[in-house]
């Protein structure tokens, strides 16, 4: 028997990955997007009481299913961050902004969004920031173009 070449014995071949689906945003995830469209911010309530946002259709704790939807402010309070000094061009904002965990007032847990503070030395743990709302809005976490500081003292 002859040997085979390495032309021969390989099996090469070209594959296209896609996924074809699109997910369903289910009844609490659907409230929350419809609400930033209308520049209002939802939260759900936990069975403990606490407010979460953004909104879990089931709670974290006990699995519970949970869709009492509750109205929080566009305004709070920086709880941590971290500084983008040079943003990559899928990032949010072409320019240094900051990673933040903001807990809204009305809120007992933070979101997880950007803040336009226009430089580093203005940023600190405590402050208080506003959404600033997107134009036009199409019923996503994008309608919240960012969080910019708001006027005033700071929180906690």
């Amino acid at each position: 028997m002859a040997p085979v070449s390495d032309s021969e014995s390989s099996l090469v071949t070209t594959q296209r990955l896609a996924y074809t689906y699109k997910r369903s945003l289910g009844p609490v995830l659907s409230q929350f997007f419809t609400a930033l469209r209308e520049r209002r911010i939802l939260g759900v309530r936990r069975p403990d009481g606490s407010v979460m946002v953004p909104p879990r259709e089931y709670d974290p704790d006990s699995g519970e299913a949970i869709s009492e939807m509750v109205e929080v402010s566009d305004s709070g309070v920086v709880k941590s961050w971290a500084w983008v000094h040079a943003p990559r061009p899928a990032q949010p904002l072409p320019h240094p902004f900051a990673y933040a965990l903001i807990q809204l007032d009305g809120a007992d847990t933070p979101l997880l969004h950007v803040v336009d503070a226009g430089a580093e030395e203005q940023m600190q743990t405590g402050m208080r920031v506003r959404a600033r709302w997107a134009e036009p809005r199409g019923g996503g976490i994008g309608d919240i173009a960012a969080f910019e500081p708001a006027t005033g003292a700071t929180g906690e």
